[in-house]
């Protein structure tokens, strides 16, 4: 174990704890209890960025002194937010309006240091360019991944590349719910020994 601040993550993704585990042997989770509705009007990625500070902020009340990372991400297609589809129907019908499209993804993280009693924030938005797809393969690869716990309907560290034109991004692990790169250096910048 290293030396430095306690971490805390805020959040209930097994994406971003195996993500977090990437970099760090020992942190500690927590669910924050955040209402997720977007507010009239906003912006996916004001959206993205209110909740990670929201979810921080509930890990700083649970867990005081710690460093804590709250983070969230909203695909969207064009104006449209994308959810978690829940049921292979659902996350079916996503892929095909999703077929020949642009979905991007803003990844927001925010970071509260107690130490300084600011915050570092950061925002990444990935552009996904879907192929053009039919139902069968659709089908296929949601019954073969099943990304039903993701928005967009798809796994980009899985079989869900071959859904794929391109994916165009800073950092290619926040299109899996958290940027490593910019994580690295900012809990770097928090006194945290990353290696």
């Amino acid at each position: 174990m290293g030396h430095g601040p306690r971490v805390l993550l805020a959040s209930q993704s097994p994406y971003r704890r195996e993500l977090l585990g990437r970099l760090l042997n020992d942190f500690e989770c927590f669910t924050p209890d955040v209402d997720e509705t977007p507010l009239p009007g906003e912006p996916p990625g004001q959206l993205a960025q209110r909740l990670a500070r929201l979810k921080a902020a509930a890990g700083a009340t649970n867990a005081p002194g710690t460093v804590v990372i709250g983070s969230d991400q909203v695909a969207a297609l064009g104006t449209r937010k994308l959810g978690k589809p829940g049921s292979v129907e659902r996350a079916v019908r996503q892929l095909l309006q999703c077929s020949g499209q642009v979905v991007e993804f803003h990844t927001a993280v925010c970071i509260l240091r107690p130490d300084a009693g600011d915050r570092l924030e950061h925002l990444d938005t990935t552009r996904v360019r879907f192929r053009n797809l039919h139902e069968t393969d659709a089908r296929r690869y949601v019954e073969a991944d099943q990304p039903l716990d993701c928005a967009g309907s798809f796994k980009a560290e899985r079989r869900g590349v071959i859904l794929l034109e391109s994916i165009d991004s800073r950092d290619p692990t926040a299109i899996q719910g958290l940027p490593l790169i910019w994580l690295a250096d900012a809990l770097r910048q928090c006194g945290v020994q990353i290696i």
